[in-house]
Parts: C-alpha cells; structure tokens; sequence
C-alpha cells in the first residue's frame, strides 16, 4: 500500500529540499557510485520552465553520478495556463517512453501546479511505474488566496468574486481556474470544476475507482509544504488540507471525502508524518 509521508519546510530554494526526500532518492551527502539508479523524471509548476531546475539537474548529477534526470521542457512560461487535462495528456505522452525504459521504476519530483498535473497522470495512467511521487509546495486541495499572478491574470477581480470567472466554461479553459476551490460556493465549484473535483472525487464519475486503482501503484508519496509559503493558500492545501465554510483549515484527515482514496489515513502502511522545521531569516 502507498506510504505517505509529509515535510514542513521554510521557504527556501530547491537545494534545502533535497536532504529531505527520500533516502532512495537523494543522499544528504555525495555518494560512490553504483551501477543503476531509478531515473527522476521532473515537472515545472506555474509559469516555469526546465532551466528553473537547473540547479537540481546539477544535485542529482553530483549526488547520483550516473543518474537519468529528466527535466519535461513542456508547457513552459505562459504555456503553463492551458487546460489542466491537456498538460497531463502532454506530459503522459512524454513519461511513458521514460518509464518504458526503467522497469524498476522512476522517481517523480512535481513542483507547485505541475504537483496536481502528476497527480492526475498517476490516477488515469494504468500502466505507470512510480516508485516515489514528490509533491513540492502543490495546492492539492485548490487555491483560494490574492497572489501576485492572479491579479496579474484577473486583473478587476479579488478573490472573493473570482468564482464567477473561474466557475465558467471560459474560466476553465486557464489551469488557475482548475483549482481555484472557494470555500463559500462550494455548490459552484462541485459543478464547475472539470480537473480538481474529479481527482480528488469530490464529484462522482465512472473512472474513480479505476483512477484509485491506478494511483495507488504508487510506491511512496511524500508531501512538502511549509508555512511561509506565500503563494499556495491555505499552505495546507500542500498536506491536503483546505478551508471549510468559515475559512477554519481542516487537515487531510478530517476532510469529508478522502483525496486519495485512502480511507481512513490512518491505516496507511506508513501513516502521515510532519516534520516541522525553523523558519528561514529573511
């Protein structure tokens, strides 16, 4: 069964993540070398690119000599507000080759938005052989917060009244509005939501067991989030925790409808972990 594991993190940049992943993954320290490390495959979030990854290409390289990083140099920069469902197409056809080629499995490191486009590819893709999917600071649960590329996008609308762009047919075809989850129109957002809904089966659909199914070939889930943020809101929406009517944060484990399928958490093979760590200075 799918162990989960989660990481509180300050804001810092990719390189303090990396002591934190998984041991199989990423050492602490420069490592001999061995004859095969799984391959790790990276995804851009938001209005990024591959270069923004250089630096942990150059990690990996120094740590896991020999290593098969992959950094998808798709939907990049504005690219990155297509449709959520067209990324995870886009981003299917370019793992599975990868994948096809590494019969022990792969590593798989999804930063902010491109965390919930991995997601979805692991729910719809039967075949995937994930050993370890790391989600990094991703709105799981939605985004319900005024960020700098939102006012950006939306430029007459606050927070409080974008449901009636996001809620839409023409509000969903920008990958914000995919999981823009407001917590006072809930009704709107079950209706509306065409990705974030769906994979987290808060709306019925006949794929949802095979979509459990296939998610949970997962071998490990490590989630990292962190306080200081700043751009995913609530930051537990990291952990899978969100908003309820009153904007009181319940955690994963107290939401209504569990987001992985995983009922209860507890009963995880490696039950839900956090480990809190000091803030950054300024």
């Amino acid at each position: 069964m799918l162990g989960l594991r989660r990481l509180r993190l300050p804001p810092a940049g990719i390189l303090l993540l990396l002591p934190f992943l998984p041991p199989p993954l990423l050492p602490a320290a420069p490592a001999p070398h061995r004859a095969s490390y799984k391959p790790v495959i990276v995804v851009h979030g938001l209005f990024d690119s591959s270069y923004s990854f250089r630096h942990l290409l150059e990690y990996i390289n120094e740590t896991h000599p020999g290593t098969v990083v992959t950094v998808l140099d798709l939907f990049d920069g504005r690219e990155s507000l297509r449709p959520l469902w067209e990324q995870v197409q886009g981003f299917g056809e370019a793992v599975a080759p990868i994948m096809a080629e590494a019969p022990e499995g792969v590593h798989l490191i999804c930063y902010s938005q491109g965390g919930l486009v991995c997601r979805a590819l692991l729910s719809v893709m039967e075949e995937h052989n994930v050993d370890s999917f790391i989600s990094l600071s991703s709105p799981q649960m939605g985004q319900y917060g005024d960020t700098d590329y939102l006012k950006w996008l939306f430029p007459t609308s606050m927070r409080s009244n974008l449901y009636r762009i996001c809620y839409s047919p023409w509000g969903q075809e920008f990958s914000i509005c995919n999981y823009w989850h407001d917590p006072h129109h809930d009704d709107l957002y079950l209706n509306a939501s065409s990705f974030l809904a769906l994979i987290n089966g808060e709306r019925d659909h006949p794929n949802a067991t095979a979509w459990r199914k296939n998610f949970l070939r997962v071998g490990r889930l490590v989630l990292i989030g962190g306080p200081d943020d700043g751009v995913i809101t609530p930051w537990q929406s990291s952990f899978f925790g969100f908003y309820d009517a009153n904007e009181t944060v319940l955690e994963m484990e107290e939401q209504p409808v569990s987001p992985l399928g995983l009922c209860p958490l507890s009963s995880c093979s490696v039950p839900p972990q956090s480990v809190a760590l000091p803030a950054t200075d300024p």
